[in-house]
């Protein structure tokens, strides 16, 4: 397989452009190499500068959950780029999406559009101590909320990737009312209200997509949320990469919690950018203009956006492709534990929905901390061995890997062939 237009556009890139890129993961840091340069995609595949082409199981992280470049996506956005980009005013389908986002949460009853998840979040934190008028928030270790100054310790994959612990540029003050508890461990959460009184929330991927994907134990959201309720503390569920990827609404509903404010990104913009918050009534009209917590964005609620979001979620629901990611998701699932133990490597795969992750590890993955007793340099193997057998992963041991519904039978033949390659290479360090 030939790279070398990738690696001449990165040479080019490194003038203008800090490390060639855009967003560090795609710096292919923990992989070694050159990072690859993508043309196009469409349905399941994506196509880099080279002309080689892929199984995509990375998706743009995300939000291409009915495939690339979808004929009704495509149609809708069209549409909307007719009438304009940009207004700086509302337009209808603002309300469309908003409705179609309430309706998918059962505990939402108003949402606010935003352009990133990290600004969801951002809003989301604000909110929290805007209703609760206490400072303090309680995050897990290895989830990552975005790059906001105040949740950037102990923030899981980019960070992990790139074994940094935190970030520079960001002041002692900025992250001193953040607290750290470890994901699945109740106790750390009470300790930490043992010795502070001013806790405002505690947020939560409720489903870990960025330490690989980590799944709550023993009824753990449930028992979370009960001790919130007893303490005056808010839940916030950082769906922004769960949302709608296990259901047609949240992760929560599946694993029985309902957080008080849920933040929400990737498939709500079907590739474009878009982010969410949204809460109950009563917290929501702390928001301004009906309330004093003030956040505002010239982009928020873009117009081709919200084309984007509805013709996305209005086919995703049409399809309701939760039963085949389910049966594809545990194929794979079995391809990799079937292949490892065919090579002798030791392996533990963690799955949820149409998320999945492979992890170089005989430990079975709770929380940051056994999740970093993965692997990486055989992961880096595995990883260049499935690129050059056409499968493109996402090039961190620490991040998960999506399904589409576009995968079909042929791409799941693709996939056992690579699998079995990429895990003989590993067998062989």
């Amino acid at each position: 397989m030939n790279f070398k237009n990738s690696e001449k556009l990165y040479k080019k890139g490194l003038i203008n452009l800090v490390g060639a890129v855009n967003s560090p993961v795609r710096a292919f840091s923990s992989v070694g190499g050159n990072p690859l340069f993508i043309k196009k995609a469409k349905g399941s595949k994506i196509i880099d500068v080279d002309g080689n082409e892929y199984l995509d199981l990375v998706l743009s992280y995300g939000p291409m959950i009915i495939g690339h470049r979808h004929k009704k996506v495509q149609k809708g956005v069209a549409k909307a780029l007719k009438n304009g980009y940009s207004f700086g005013a509302s337009t209808e389908n603002e309300i469309r999406l908003a409705k179609m986002v309430c309706d998918a949460f059962p505990e939402m009853d108003k949402v606010r559009f935003v352009n990133s998840g990290t600004e969801a979040v951002i809003s989301g934190v604000r909110l929290a101590r805007a209703f609760t008028g206490k400072d303090k928030i309680i995050k897990f270790s290895g989830c990552y909320h975005g790059h906001q100054d105040s949740l950037l310790v102990a923030a899981g994959s980019g960070l992990a990737t790139l074994s940094i612990p935190g970030s520079k540029g960001v002041p002692e003050e900025a992250v001193k009312n953040t607290l750290i508890a470890e994901y699945n461990n109740l106790e750390s959460i009470k300790k930490h209200f043992d010795e502070h009184s001013d806790i405002a929330a505690v947020i939560i991927e409720p489903i870990c997509g960025n330490m690989g994907v980590v799944i709550p134990q023993h009824n753990f959201l449930n028992e979370l949320k009960n001790f919130l309720k007893t303490k005056g503390a808010l839940l916030i569920a950082d769906e922004v990469m769960t949302g709608f990827r296990s259901k047609f609404g949240g992760a929560q509903e599946v694993l029985g919690v309902t957080a008080d404010i849920t933040c929400l990104g990737k498939v709500i913009g079907g590739g474009f950018p878009v982010g969410a918050y949204g809460a109950r009534n009563e917290i929501m009209e702390q928001v301004a203009p009906l309330g004093g917590m003030y956040q505002a964005g010239t982009l928020s609620g873009n117009p081709i956006a919200m084309a984007g979001g509805i013709a996305t979620l209005t086919e995703l629901k049409k399809q309701n492709p939760y039963h085949k990611f389910e049966k594809i998701g545990n194929a794979i699932e079995i391809i990799l534990l079937e292949t490892a133990k065919k090579y002798k490597v030791d392996l533990t795969v963690n799955r949820f929905g149409s998320m999945l992750n492979p992890f170089f590890t005989k430990e079975i993955v709770t929380n940051f901390k056994l999740a970093q007793t993965s692997d990486t340099d055989k992961f880096a193997v595995f990883f260049w061995e499935m690129i050059r057998n056409g499968v493109f992963l996402p090039p961190s041991q620490f991040e998960a890997w999506f399904l589409s519904s576009a995968i079909s039978a042929r791409d799941m033949k693709k996939l056992t062939i690579a699998v079995d390659k990429a895990m003989k290479a590993v067998s062989k360090m």
